[in-house]
C-alpha cells in the first residue's frame, strides 16, 4: 500500500486508494467509533445545547488501555511516579477534575473525525480495479489527520508501542507473527499521516 497524500491547488489534499485500502481504513474507523462509544444523549433526543454544556463527564480514567491512550490523564507524567504521595494525590484530583469537564467534548470530537472518514469513504465511488482518488477540503483534511492519529494510537496501544525503539522492532517481526497485519496497518497509516501533515503545512 503505497498511497500518499498530495496537496490540492487552493488547499486540501488528495490520495489514490484502491478498494482494499478503502475497506481497511473504513473498518478501522468503524472499530474506533465502537470503542469511543455513543454520545451522552440518545440519538433521537432533541438537542439541548445548554444541557449538554453542563453535562459532566467521567472522573476516572477508562479501564481499556486503548481508551487510556486516547484520553490520557492531563496531569502527571505516565512514565514517572510522583515525588510524594501528596503530589500523587494532587495530580490524581486535578486529572479527575479536568477529565470531568473535558472528556465528553474530546470524545465528541474524535467521533466526528471518525465519522468524517467513514462518510468520505462511503461517498467515494470506486472506478474499476484502480480504486479512486479521494479529495479532501482543508477542514476534512484536519478531521482525517485527527482520525489517523487516533487510529495509530489505538493500534500502537494494542501492539504495546511506547517509544521509538518499539517501532524499530516492528520491522523485524517474522511473517508468521500474528501481530504482522496490525503492524502493517500501523506503519501504513503512519505514512498516510505524515504525508497528510505535509499537505497542511504552509
Amino acid at each position: 500500500m503505497s498511497g500518499h497524500f498530495e496537496p490540492l491547488p487552493g488547499g486540501g489534499a488528495a490520495v489514490a486508494l484502491d478498494d482494499v485500502e478503502i475497506s481497511i481504513i473504513r473498518s478501522l474507523a468503524v472499530q474506533l467509533l465502537e470503542l469511543i462509544g455513543p454520545g451522552t444523549a440518545p440519538a433521537d433526543a432533541p438537542a439541548d445545547p445548554l444541557a449538554e454544556l453542563f453535562t459532566e463527564g467521567p472522573s476516572e480514567p477508562p479501564a481499556d488501555p486503548v481508551l487510556r491512550r486516547l484520553f490520557p490523564d492531563a496531569y502527571g507524567d505516565p512514565g514517572r511516579t510522583a515525588d510524594s504521595p501528596a503530589r500523587a494525590a494532587e495530580q490524581e484530583a486535578s486529572s479527575a477534575e479536568f477529565r470531568r469537564y473535558t472528556e465528553n467534548d474530546l470524545r465528541a470530537g474524535k467521533r466526528e473525525n471518525a465519522l468524517a472518514v467513514i462518510r468520505a469513504l462511503d461517498a467515494l465511488a470506486a472506478s474499476g480495479e484502480g480504486g479512486a482518488v479521494l479529495k479532501l477540503s482543508p477542514e476534512e483534511s484536519r478531521q482525517w489527520l485527527g482520525a489517523l492519529n487516533d487510529l495509530r494510537l489505538a493500534i500502537g496501544s494494542r501492539l504495546e508501542i511506547t517509544d521509538e525503539d518499539d517501532t524499530e522492532l516492528l520491522y523485524r517481526l517474522a511473517d508468521d507473527d500474528p501481530r504482522k497485519p496490525m503492524v502493517m496497518a500501523y506503519l501504513w497509516l503512519g505514512g498516510l499521516q505524515e504525508t497528510l501533515v505535509s499537505t497542511l503545512m504552509p
